[in-house]
């Protein structure tokens, strides 16, 4: 029996320690919208979390429970609508995924010229 779940267990590690593809221009969008939403709904949450402690605050103090005085809170700041602008995708060649960062000044091929490299002139 041990014998078995270790050959099992040999069997199936490679195929859990496999690497999955990397993700797609599309999928890493969706994911940094995902992200930039789920910040966007924290800033929401907290903006609510503030008003409803205004209300207790304020309800507590007209109660007359504890007569203090006010300290100087900051105010609520409202988040505002959800906006995402997606970052500007470069074109491949923009990107300067091909081409050398300088504009070429000399032929990729040194110096030398046609008539230094076959000195013998044409043939009549």
């Amino acid at each position: 029996m041990k014998l078995l779940i270790a050959a099992l267990f040999a069997v199936a590690l490679p195929i859990a320690q496999a690497k999955l593809p990397a993700p797609d221009a599309a999928t890493q969008a969706r994911a940094q919208e995902a992200a930039a939403r789920a910040a966007w709904q924290a800033k929401v949450d907290g903006f609510q979390l503030c008003k409803s402690q205004d209300r207790v605050v304020a309800q507590y103090r007209k109660t007359g429970a504890a007569a203090t005085p006010a300290a100087a809170a900051t105010p609520c700041a409202e988040p505002g609508p959800f906006a995402y602008t997606p970052p500007e995708q470069k074109p491949l060649e923009t990107a300067g995924a091909h081409s050398p960062p300088a504009t070429a000044a000399s032929p990729p091929s040194g110096s030398s010229n046609a008539a230094q490299i076959a000195p013998g002139g044409k043939k009549p």
